[in-house]
């Protein structure tokens, strides 16, 4: 019997739960049609093609969706349930006789709203019909039978009605294993589990297969990857991260895992200075590049041709082959990235390879919340494209003030890529190449968004203070249109030089009223502040000598003041 299929999806991530499934499918070589499905439910209904095991295909299709709780063999649908157990009977009937003498198990699923205990099985006890006499388990039986209702939010009753049989569950337990908390080496930007996995299977990552991160970072799309059984390596163009130190490194995450085997290693590299030779050699290309709003966008090379000469140690050997070497980079343009990433993937994707990259909607990301960037939301970076590369999905996760899209490009065969449009193509990219090539020319001239953050107000500077007694205030300095200074210190935390208990009240910048209150406990300081103080430029805290006068009067000094960029 060809029944159709009921999928229990998660309500979260909603843009990415079709492309993922769509993506698994065509991974496992199967046919779905979607006969139901909306960004607002958590249900939806598929048929696959006929002639194939049904049930088999089923498992395979859900198995490592990490969007999906279950699939469930479809026994009845309804809007009430006088209409649901008319279906069932229609649908099942001649069924029942196969389960009657099994051990089975009934439950309720109530999305958008609830149902007391003594509901609940009046509920199950109207399928009575059905005839099941074997053994009632609740922990393990031969088969589970959940009726689901779905309600729209605050809903007063249920709007859609299914009886299943449950086939298979999903892939989410893989979230808790590659949880960040539990893995040995991470950084501040590092993907979390869930949309590390839902990328590689996206990118369809698969025993087999070659997948590659031009921008691996602590590698946490190479441990996606690994997980569903690709061969993958990775490269940064600072090849600290991939060290990282003493035993915690990329290769000590794998080790964690047990994949190692299936970690080809790490590369000082970026995608305009690769070894990577034009060929078709890799099955996926998954990455979150830099943005560029924090911190200006770099690429490896220097506008300094001092820099660009081989530099020889008192020993004779080239310093730049030495493990310690840290490579000069340049400025770099985030639209000439965008162009690169899809050029490079292009050149060195198998036919049906994909390239999965993460992009902003627009460039006021990762701003302070202080900083006044609401215009510049305004304005969406255009989706890239490349003739060789059909665009097969685009996935939006949104955060309170911004939000980014998940990419997904599939490399088409040579005979289908025009040529015409190639040329064209070519002729665009040769232009954009063109324009970061002048000498000098900075981050906030390649991009323009950092141009804008600049007119109107830019955290420009991060500040460090630390006090004799080892204790950190973290802060940022912003220079705004109208030329005043604004000075914020947020919540941080410090390390005091002993372990002593003690409390005190630092007086920063007593002259213009500014009080902080550090408390210090168990070798740790706490530090809170009510607001964003802004300042006249003559009076700049952090270049005033009168400031640092009343600096050292609370305990600060000139040498403690440390900048990050």
């Amino acid at each position: 019997m060809n029944f159709q299929y009921l999928i229990r999806l998660v309500q979260m991530h909603e843009t990415f739960r079709k492309p993922e499934l769509d993506a698994l499918a065509n991974l496992a070589g199967v046919q779905i049609e979607w006969l139901s499905y909306s960004l607002d439910s958590a249900f939806a209904i598929i048929r696959f093609a006929p002639g194939i095991d049904t049930t088999a295909a089923a498992r395979t299709l859900i198995s490592r969706s990490l969007l999906c709780n279950a699939i469930y063999e479809l026994w009845g649908a309804g809007t009430d349930y006088d209409e649901l157990h008319q279906d069932v009977r229609k649908r099942t009937e001649h069924l029942w006789d196969s389960y009657r003498d099994v051990s089975f198990r009934f439950e309720l699923d109530s999305f958008h709203s609830s149902r007391t205990t003594e509901q609940q099985r009046e509920i199950i006890e109207t399928f009575a019909y059905m005839g099941f006499e074997g053994p009632i388990v609740m922990k393990d039986p031969e088969h589970q039978f959940r009726v689901f209702e779905d309600s729209v939010w605050q809903g007063s009753k249920p709007h859609h009605l299914y009886l299943g049989r449950l086939v298979a569950t999903g892939g989410r337990k893989a979230m808790n294993t590659y949880n960040l908390k539990k893995r040995k080496y991470i950084a501040t930007t590092s993907m979390d589990a869930e949309l590390s996995l839902i990328t590689a299977n996206l990118a369809q990552a698969a025993p087999g297969k070659i997948a590659y991160d031009p921008f691996t970072g602590t590698g946490s799309f190479p441990l996606a990857c690994a997980h569903f059984g690709a061969l993958v390596f990775g490269s940064d163009l600072d090849g600290r991260s991939i060290r990282g130190k003493a035993d915690k490194s990329v290769a000590s995450n794998f080790e964690q895992y047990g994949t190692s085997a299936l970690y080809l290693g790490g590369l000082v590299a970026d995608i305009t200075n690769t070894p990577l030779r034009e060929n078709a050699l890799v099955d996926c290309i998954v990455c979150d590049p830099p943005y560029g709003v924090r911190e200006g966008l770099k690429v490896l090379g220097s506008n300094k041709t001092s820099l660009k000469e081989i530099v020889l140690l008192a020993d004779g050997q080239p310093a730049h082959l030495q493990s310690n070497y840290v490579p000069p980079k340049k400025p770099y343009s985030f639209l000439r990235m965008l162009d690169d990433i899809l050029d490079f993937s292009a050149a060195r994707l198998v036919t049906g390879g994909r390239l999965c990259m993460w992009m902003p909607v627009a460039g006021a990301v990762d701003l302070e919340e202080h900083t006044e960037h609401e215009a510049l939301r305004d304005a969406e970076y255009e989706i890239p494209r490349h003739p060789a590369l059909e665009l097969v999905a685009v996935c939006t996760q949104d955060f309170s003030k911004w939000s980014r899209r998940l990419l997904t490009y599939r490399r088409l065969e040579e005979r289908g890529v025009d040529e015409g449009t190639l040329l064209e193509y070519k002729a665009q990219r040769l232009q954009l190449i063109g324009m970061g090539k002048e000498e000098g020319r900075k981050a906030d001239d390649l991009n323009a968004f950092r141009r804008k953050v600049s007119g109107e107000a830019r955290v420009g500077q991060r500040i460090t203070l630390l006090t004799r007694f080892g204790s950190t205030l973290r802060g940022s300095r912003t220079v705004r249109r109208d030329g005043s200074i604004g000075l914020g210190l947020v919540d941080g935390w410090g390390r005091a030089s002993d372990a002593e208990e003690h409390f005190c009240l630092v007086y920063l910048l007593k002259w213009v009223g500014t009080a902080v209150a550090l408390g210090i406990r168990s070798s740790h300081a706490r530090v809170r502040t009510a607001n964003h103080t802004t300042y006249p430029r003559h009076l700049d805290p952090l270049s005033s000598p009168q400031c640092l006068d009343n600096a050292r009067s609370s305990e600060l000094t000139h040498e403690h003041y440390a900048w990050m960029k």
